[in-house]
C-alpha cells in the first residue's frame, strides 16, 4: 500500500519518502523559517528598504543604549550569521542609521552606536513588526507557540 506524501513532501514536490524522520524535521524547519522570513523581508523592504540582518543590528544596537557596542560583540549577538559585518555596519553607516567611533586608547577598537534616524526607524517599525509576529505564528495557540519555542530552543543550545 502506497503512503500519501506528507505535506512536506507536498511543499517541495517529493514524490519519495524522505531518508529518515530527522532529514524530514529538518526540511519541514527550513520550510517554515522561510514561510516565517518572508513577511518580514518584505515589510523591511517597503517601509525601510532594509535587509533583516541590518534590522537585527539596529535592534542589537538600541537595547545596548548609548554606549554602543563592540563590532565583534554585535556580531555574536546575531541571530543570523554574518561573515561580512564591517560590510554591514558600511551599509548601516552610508543610510545615516549608526556611527562607529575608533577608540583613542586602543584604534582596533570600534564602537558602534545607533544614531537618532536609526531609532526613528525602528520606532516606525515596531508597531509592523507586533502585528506581523501575532499574523506569522497564527495558526498555532499560546501553548504550542510556548512548546515550540522549547523544542527550538533545545535545538540551538546544542
Amino acid at each position: 500500500m502506497k503512503r500519501e506524501p506528507s505535506p512536506t513532501q507536498r511543499a517541495i514536490r517529493q514524490a519519495t519518502p524522505f531518508r529518515s524522520v530527522g532529514q524530514e524535521a529538518v526540511v519541514a524547519l527550513l520550510l517554515a523559517a522561510e514561510r516565517v522570513k518572508w513577511p518580514y523581508q518584505d515589510l523591511l523592504a517597503a517601509q525601510g528598504d532594509l535587509t533583516l540582518q541590518q534590522y537585527n543590528v539596529l535592534r542589537i544596537l538600541r537595547g545596548a543604549g548609548a554606549a554602543g557596542l563592540a563590532t565583534l560583540e554585535i556580531a555574536e549577538r546575531m541571530l543570523e550569521r554574518a561573515p561580512g559585518i564591517t560590510r554591514l555596519l558600511d551599509r548601516l553607516e552610508d543610510k545615516g542609521l549608526i556611527a562607529r567611533e575608533r577608540s583613542s586608547a586602543d584604534r582596533r577598537q570600534v564602537t558602534v552606536r545607533i544614531t537618532r534616524a536609526g531609532r526613528d526607524l525602528l520606532g516606525e517599525l515596531d508597531a509592523p513588526f507586533d502585528r506581523l509576529d501575532d499574523q506569522v505564528l497564527s495558526e498555532l495557540s499560546q501553548a504550542e507557540m510556548r512548546t515550540l519555542t522549547r523544542l527550538l530552543e533545545r535545538l540551538h543550545r546544542g
